[in-house]
């Protein structure tokens, strides 16, 4: 499985559409097999779903976003988990062992 979550710094970037880099993992047996840092463009939503696609990336973990690219995104069949906030490794390691987010993770107010 292939997960991208969107970065600023070691961080999840705090707002999807101003993010510029996204960090794509794979995941195997809960465990990170490997890592890179690609950029992209948030606006241009239609590459950043078709490039997705192309690296098998399946889920996008991201921080706070808006309406069009959450529906574009969901359109692309993309699990989308969003308004997460914290260190971005953290946040991977947590999503390896456990394929989902810890509550913790989850920008206040935004607890599901």
């Amino acid at each position: 499985m292939k997960i991208a979550i969107t970065a600023w710094g070691n961080r999840v970037s705090p707002v999807f559409d101003s993010a510029r880099t996204l960090l794509i993992a794979e995941i195997e047996e809960q465990t990170i097999k490997d890592k890179t840092y690609v950029e992209f463009r948030p606006g241009d939503l239609q590459e950043l779903t078709a490039r997705l696609a192309q690296m098998n990336v399946s889920t996008l973990i991201c921080g706070a976003i808006s309406a069009k690219p959450t529906d574009t995104i969901a359109e692309s069949r993309i699990r989308l988990i969003s308004f997460v906030t914290g260190n971005v490794m953290d946040i991977l390691k947590n999503f390896a062992s456990r394929q989902t987010i810890d509550p913790t993770y989850m920008m206040p107010g935004c607890r599901r």
